[in-house]
């Protein structure tokens, strides 16, 4: 978490939504000094060399747009395990995508998405706009859950923190289930005595709506003007919430198209219940 000069990692598949996420991808690569990787997937190896032709024309026309010329990674195989291979091959910091970003034989919408998502290591920002902000580090939602997996979140607010002079709106409901009442308020007193330790600048807001977490963190975000909602993955999902839609997949998808930067537990962490 020391290096914030990892390449960002784009998903490639040459439609208007992966440009969106180029743009994105350019901001960020701006404000964290590091170098952009379009990767685009292919079923053949056959396929690479003509890929990689329009791919190259591809960067070079964003180097004129944007200042900074992507490289260009063209890969074998299936868009489950190769955009996850090159995060790991490269240690990228973030991957930026569009929320549609693969079509095809092999589909990248809806809870398709959250399975490539859920399997990476590095943070995962869905877009589905071009940029209406230059830094979308300023002003972060940070939805504050029952799980344990809210506390890794920290760690990610930490690096963006640093990276932007950024103001952090800790959003939480109440809650009828006194478990999960007392896991929602432990979690928010530790979330706040974090951010308070670290010096980062937040609020905490109860959210007094009637509608899901989900919905009223994206309400508030809008009304924010949010630039982004920082969410943790629910380790384990189950099968049956990639098909009805788990919170976070109504998150990504949200029809206020806030960029939603999505952040995988560790399970280092997981096992020991630290933080670092």
């Amino acid at each position: 978490m020391t290096d914030y000069k990892r390449p960002v990692i784009v998903p490639w598949d040459f439609s208007e939504l992966a440009g969106y996420a180029l743009q994105h991808a350019e901001n960020i690569a701006k404000i964290i000094g590091s170098d952009i990787i379009l990767v685009h997937i292919v079923k053949k190896d056959t396929e690479i060399q003509e890929v990689t032709e329009k791919m190259n024309v591809i960067a070079a026309d964003a180097e004129k747009k944007y200042g900074i010329k992507p490289k260009v990674a063209v890969k074998e195989g299936s868009i489950f395990t190769a955009i996850t291979e090159l995060i790991e091959e490269t240690d990228a910091s973030f991957a930026v995508m569009g929320t549609h970003g693969m079509k095809g034989m092999q589909k990248f919408t809806g809870s398709w998405a959250l399975k490539v998502i859920i399997g990476s290591k590095a943070p995962f920002i869905v877009v589905q706009a071009p940029p209406d902000k230059k830094n979308i580090f300023d002003n972060v939602v940070f939805p504050v859950d029952f799980k344990f997996e809210e506390k890794e979140k920290l760690r990610w607010a930490d690096l963006i923190s640093k990276l932007s002079k950024t103001k952090f709106h800790l959003v939480y409901q109440s809650v009828s289930d006194s478990g999960i009442r007392k896991k929602i308020h432990a979690n928010a007193i530790f979330a706040q005595k974090h951010l308070s330790d670290k010096g980062i600048d937040f609020e905490v807001v109860k959210l007094e709506g009637k509608n899901s977490l989900a919905d009223e963190t994206l309400k508030f975000a809008e009304e924010q003007n949010a630039g982004l909602v920082l969410i943790a993955t629910t380790k384990n999902i189950r099968l049956q919430d990639y098909v009805l839609g788990a919170d976070e997949q109504k998150i990504i998808a949200n029809k206020e198209r806030i960029p939603v930067m999505c952040i995988n537990p560790r399970e280092d962490l997981t096992k020991t219940g630290g933080l670092t």
